[in-house]
């Protein structure tokens, strides 16, 4: 399938390399490497987002700490097994490297997909509003990615009265969020989650009444998301 086409599942991200790459897996003789990439935010925090690269892509210096990579992808999901137990893994899959463009938000993403668990609706102590969603998008060979997405506001009193099965279509920037797992009564791990957080949502019927490329925009210039315009407003 040609990526062009591709419109349910698309990635700009624009940052530094903050790790080595390590070899992550072979098919059909073509090799993938993944490493971190840091993606800045307009409020200074910045975001460790996993990278997936093909050899084919790599050229030399490439992959090279404290580079700028500068990418359009896909964000994917895949099932690791830990521990007898698994775990549901989230990277960017990288098509297409770009020439640096300084001007452009150097995290969005469109999506557009089914939501496969019903949404989970919250408040939190500071009486902020906020929804989670687990998002299905089709890939190509009959394959799924499972995307968590964060809603906030009134995009979280939307999407609480959706349900399993309905069509959504997403935009907004990809996070990570650091948080401690509680392993026994005394020991916690810190991990990371990667979710995307929600600027613009809307629901439809059928795709041919709804061109995801023509509502929503994925080359944005840089401007506060839907959090940062909450945390701001405080």
């Amino acid at each position: 399938m040609n990526y062009a086409t591709e419109k349910n599942n698309k990635v700009y991200v624009m940052g530094e390399i903050v790790s080595d790459a390590t070899f992550s897996h072979e098919v059909y003789g073509e090799g993938f490497y993944e490493f971190f990439v840091q993606v800045m935010r307009l409020s200074g925090q910045a975001d460790i987002l996993p990278v997936t690269l093909s050899e084919r892509l790599i050229q030399d210096g490439t992959l090279g700490k404290g580079k700028t990579i500068c990418a359009l992808g896909q964000f994917r999901s895949y099932n690791k097994l830990e521990n007898g137990k698994s775990r549901l893994m989230l990277t960017v899959f990288v098509r297409e490297l770009l020439e640096v463009v300084p001007d452009k938000n150097p995290n969005s993403i469109l999506l557009s997909g089914y939501i496969c668990k019903p949404p989970v609706y919250r408040t939190t102590p500071f009486n902020r509003e906020i929804a989670d969603v687990l998002v299905a998008v089709n890939r190509a060979y009959n394959k799924s990615d499972y995307i968590p997405c964060i809603a906030w506001g009134r995009n979280a009193r939307f999407v609480k009265n959706l349900g399993v099965g309905d069509r959504i279509a997403i935009s907004g920037r990809i996070q990570s969020r650091e948080y401690q797992k509680k392993l026994s009564e005394t020991e916690t791990r810190t991990m990371t989650a990667y979710e995307v957080s929600v600027s613009k949502l809307a629901a439809f019927d059928s795709a041919e009444e709804f061109d995801i490329e023509s509502e929503f925009e994925l080359y944005t210039l840089p401007g506060k998301n839907a959090e940062e315009m909450m945390l701001s407003a405080e």
